[in-house]
């Protein structure tokens, strides 16, 4: 056990461990690297970065798993999101992505040690919590992006609905940010 203490506190005291790993970087960092995967991505899938069109593509295949079909729904009546609906999972660019953010974050959080899982206070919190994630991705959805495909993608792309976005989003968060101290804090 005490070698095991000892590792740990050899990891603590390396500089690149908790500069690059532990510590949270500046936001000029993650804005730089924003930027960088956004060109990666366009030019190597000829398409802006999204995060949530992936998700309806889940939902579709599950849903087709489970013996519905979704091939009269508009959304996928195109011949694109048809060819992406049938070449499946693996070959779709955004789950791919999806997933790498995913494992990534996770990465991350254990890495810094920040990984907690937190006690439900009530059963207000829960409620909440699945409202909000329900209006947040139905958002997503009409808006036909969140913050990384309908804003930065918009805006990169040099689109007025990006710009839209934004202003919709800061008031949005001002309006959250109020109900948010209001009802639970």
């Amino acid at each position: 056990m005490s070698a095991y203490k000892e590792l740990i506190n050899k990891i603590n005291k390396n500089e690149f461990y908790k500069r690059w790993l532990k510590d949270a970087w500046p936001y000029i960092t993650g804005a730089v690297l924003l930027s960088l995967f956004q060109i990666v991505t366009l030019a190597t899938t000829k398409n802006p970065w999204g995060v949530t069109g992936a998700f309806a593509n889940w939902g579709a295949w599950i849903y087709e798993a489970l013996g519905g079909s979704v091939d009269k729904w508009y959304y996928f009546s195109s011949d694109g999101a048809q060819a992406t609906l049938q070449a499946g999972f693996l070959k779709d660019p955004g789950s791919i992505r999806n997933i790498g953010i995913i494992i990534g974050a996770l990465l991350a959080t254990l890495l810094a040690s920040q990984f907690k899982i937190k006690k439900i206070k009530s059963k207000k919190q829960i409620f909440a919590a699945i409202l909000g994630g329900l209006l947040m991705g139905y958002g997503a959805r009409i808006a036909y992006g969140c913050n990384i495909g309908a804003l930065f993608s918009g805006i990169s792309s040099l689109s007025l609905s990006g710009w839209i976005f934004a202003i919709g989003m800061f008031g949005g968060a001002i309006v959250g940010g109020k109900l948010l101290v209001k009802y639970f804090m």
